[in-house]
């Protein structure tokens, strides 16, 4: 009879014990009160565009000067367009043009990135933000600094990510836009946009690279002015803008034919802006 009561304390515990994992099994939260994280909103989109179709054909015969005048078949692979390769069109996708003139080589290419968040406590436009940002930067760009200079620290990051952006050697629009010495004409003033001409520029002189409104959630236009070579030169116009957890890049350049013909920049730039913005009203239907 000693026992009794301890073999009755062993059958009170087993009973609570059961009681407690009912509990649990039933939902019961055993930390009430703790809180709870809602998983951050999906971005507006879920597709892309099919980038080659992205672009009205009266588009392309006007940013590909020499297409128009091409014979048929000809016409229609110019404007047909090159996919960029990609191992998922959900994700991110890619088309190039390119026409050849007597007076200038014209080329044309647009990318589309949907970016999507796997952090539940980070939304997609978020994500999307930092990616749009990580490429303002390396163009020397920032919409939420005050024009100027950047620290050397800054600079050398900048000068850095510009390089592993484009592919080649840093060229004299890339330093202009850092801020570094031998600035351009149009920006020796510290970003001056009145297009005065200089003794190095065309008559059409291009608006330096900068911050633009009223495209997307954010944008911007890096202007790429430079010496491919010995015989002409080359300018490159970007456009990147984002619209909610969509980053497009819009990239339009020219090669003269010869050394003594100079692109007009305020055209390509212009042009570029142009197709950009019907790109972002397409994605906005």
């Amino acid at each position: 009879m000693a026992y009794v009561p301890g073999v009755a304390l062993l059958a009170a515990l087993v009973v609570g014990c059961s009681a407690g994992a009912d509990g649990n099994a039933n939902g019961a939260d055993s930390k009430a009160g703790s809180p709870t994280v809602s998983p951050a909103p999906p971005g507006k989109y879920l597709t892309l565009p099919a980038p080659c179709r992205a672009v009205p054909r009266s588009t392309l015969k006007d940013l590909l000067p020499g297409a128009a005048e091409l014979p048929g078949d000809q016409q229609d692979k110019v404007l047909r367009g090159s996919a960029a390769v990609t191992y998922d069109t959900d994700r991110k996708v890619g088309c190039s043009w390119k026409s050849d003139a007597p007076s200038a080589t014209r080329s044309l290419s647009i990318d589309f990135e949907r970016v999507v968040s796997y952090d539940p406590a980070v939304s997609d436009d978020d994500r999307a933000d930092t990616v749009y940002a990580k490429k303002e930067k390396a163009a020397g760009l920032s919409s939420s600094a005050t024009p100027g200079p950047p620290d050397e620290k800054d600079k050398k990051s900048e000068e850095s990510e510009e390089s592993e952006e484009s592919g080649k050697a840093k060229d004299p629009a890339d330093a202009d836009a850092t801020g570094s010495a031998d600035p351009s004409p149009s920006e020796s003033s510290g970003g001056s946009i009145d297009g005065t001409p200089g003794s190095s520029s065309s008559p059409e002189e291009a608006l330096p690279s900068r911050i633009l409104d009223n495209l997307g959630d954010a944008a911007f236009l890096q202007d790429l002015p430079k010496k491919a070579d010995s015989t002409a030169q080359h300018h490159t116009v970007s456009v990147v803008f984002r619209t909610s957890n969509v980053v497009v890049t819009v990239r339009y350049a020219e090669q003269p034919a010869l050394i003594t013909q100079v692109p007009d920049g305020r055209e390509l730039q212009e042009k570029a802006q142009a197709l950009a913005r019907k790109l972002a009203e397409t994605l906005s239907e």
